[in-house]
């Protein structure tokens, strides 16, 4: 089948994803000379490079959902990037610091089964010789197993659900994790047949949703803490509806998760788009609609939209236009191939920096749409 036509945005947008996907989040001397005074001579504990962080996750993800289409030029140059990107990661002996890591596992995950697939049926269509072989493929494998054990080895709360960071000792539930571990954890059960992966990804949703979200509105808060009930950070931050409905819909690709999700993906993606402003975007805040608009919001619901509608789970009118403004109200931020009116990254419960810029996490979703 012929390839259509990439526009000339998108193929600068994909450029760009691959030299940020090598290079966000790694330290230069001066970091390194900075962390190792923090750690040696003032004893503070400082956070590790993390070469796998979620924003280079988001990135890998976008760059393999888009390797298909893209020209022959393109695609080796993803396959190179991709390759470099577990081989970097791998060559530090895997290392897994947070529960944000396994979203890379996700990409990770994706190449190891396109793989094995065409290896049993020994097709060429969609070759990927660059950046997986019978040399590298049990490293992938090992790898998987790794992020897989990690989770399930995680500490938890008293029902169940992964404090986002477990080492604060705080028992704070944040809805990022959803986004970022429970995709992996369903399609490694899936694909592995091995349900208790399955289920623990669902339990993190089933609880957020009882625990995490506000009854007026049906939008999520932050995160909460279940021994206390007190919910945390403010009522429909942006990306927090974007993490819950990205672990949503990666948990609703075979008819097992569908069953238990649908119903209240449906009524949650309802409550969001009855906040979409008049041009098409998503405020930084739901609610604030005369706030600034945040492309990083806008993207992560708009492919939510996309994939439910996929589905087929989002039937009707309302969710197509819906879906068709955003991207919309997407474009118009796209220059040079990066997605500006995106707000900077967040700094934990009620800490959100009103920093607009271009990053990865406006860059991404937007490549996961299909009219960009």
């Amino acid at each position: 089948m012929q390839k259509e036509l990439m526009s000339t945005d998108k193929m600068a947008m994909l450029d760009n994803a691959c030299d940020e996907l090598l290079s966000y989040g790694i330290w230069d001397a001066k970091t390194t000379f900075k962390n190792l005074i923090k750690k040696v001579l003032l004893r503070q504990i400082t956070a590790p490079e993390d070469t796998i962080f979620w924003p280079n996750g988001l990135l890998a993800s976008a760059l393999w959902h888009n390797r298909n289409s893209a020209s022959v030029t393109l695609q080796n140059k993803i396959d190179i990037v991709l390759a470099e990107y577990f081989n970097r990661w791998e060559k530090r002996k895997t290392p897994i610091f947070y529960l944000d890591d396994l979203l890379s596992g996700e990409t990770f995950l994706a190449i190891y089964e396109q793989y094995i697939n065409d290896k049993q049926s020994k097709s060429k269509a969609n070759d990927q010789g660059n950046i997986i072989n019978d040399r590298n493929e049990l490293k992938y494998k090992n790898a998987l197993d790794k992020f897989a054990e990690y989770a399930l080895n995680y500490p938890t709360d008293e029902t169940g659900s992964f404090p986002y960071r477990a080492a604060q000792g705080t028992g704070h539930i944040y809805v990022d994790s959803i986004g970022l571990a429970c995709p992996f954890l369903y399609e490694y059960g899936n694909y592995n047949k091995k349900n208790e992966y399955m289920e623990l990804a669902l339990k993190q949703i089933a609880n957020f949703l009882a625990y995490g979200i506000d009854t007026a509105t049906g939008l999520p808060y932050h995160g909460y803490d279940v021994t206390t009930g007190i919910r945390y950070g403010i009522i429909g931050w942006g990306r927090a509806v974007g993490w819950l409905l990205r672990g949503m819909t990666g948990c609703m690709t075979t008819d097992y998760g569908k069953e238990r999700l649908s119903e209240a993906y449906i009524s949650l993606t309802d409550s969001v788009i009855a906040w979409q402003r008049k041009d098409g975007s998503f405020s930084w805040q739901l609610q604030a609609v005369e706030g600034p608009a945040d492309t990083s919001a806008a993207g992560m619901i708009c492919v939510a939209l996309n994939k439910g509608l996929q589905m087929n789970i989002l039937r009707g009118e309302s969710y197509e236009n819906a879906l068709e403004l955003g991207t919309r109200a997407i474009q118009k931020s796209i220059k040079n191939g990066r997605v500006y009116n995106c707000s900077g990254e967040c700094e934990g419960f009620a800490q959100y920096p009103q920093r607009y810029g271009a990053y990865p996490w406006s860059l991404a979703p937007a490549l996961m749409l299909p009219s960009i």
